[in-house]
């Protein structure tokens, strides 16, 4: 019985002693949070998703495969997804609904935005290379 005594009142001063020092905080040397949008892609009441996350300062970089692409793309729309400029494409009338959207920042700026389109197709003729990955 006296083990279990003696290792009560260990975990106990050792409780005492991490609350008397207070909570851990993050050091100053800590690099900041990744700057950048997270783009998904995704499918039909969530039947499949795709993401990846775009950086474009101080230039495009990461694993977006048309990074620089899709960066000019943004600049282009001043980080605006609504306007960007849409490329000519024919596109069947499949409805195989695709979802999109971006969350994080660029350029400094916050962003946040979402859209559904008909297909895969009508996605890449009205985002360009943003969401093609």
């Amino acid at each position: 019985m006296r083990p279990l005594v003696v290792a009560a009142a260990a975990l106990t001063a050792l409780a005492a002693a991490l609350t008397a020092a207070g909570p851990a905080h993050a050091a100053a040397t800590d690099p900041p949070a990744p700057q950048g949008v997270f783009l998904t892609v995704a499918g039909d009441q969530g039947s499949w998703m795709r993401g990846e996350l775009l950086r474009c300062e101080p230039e495009a970089w990461g694993h977006h495969p048309h990074a620089s692409e899709a960066c000019g793309a943004l600049d282009r729309a001043h980080g605006n997804l609504d306007a960007l400029v849409a490329d000519p494409e024919m596109c069947t009338q499949v409805y195989a609904p695709v979802t999109v959207s971006a969350s994080g920042t660029y350029r400094g700026k916050p962003i946040t935005w979402q859209k559904t389109f008909a297909n895969a197709c009508t996605m890449q003729a009205s985002t360009g290379y943003v969401f093609r990955f």
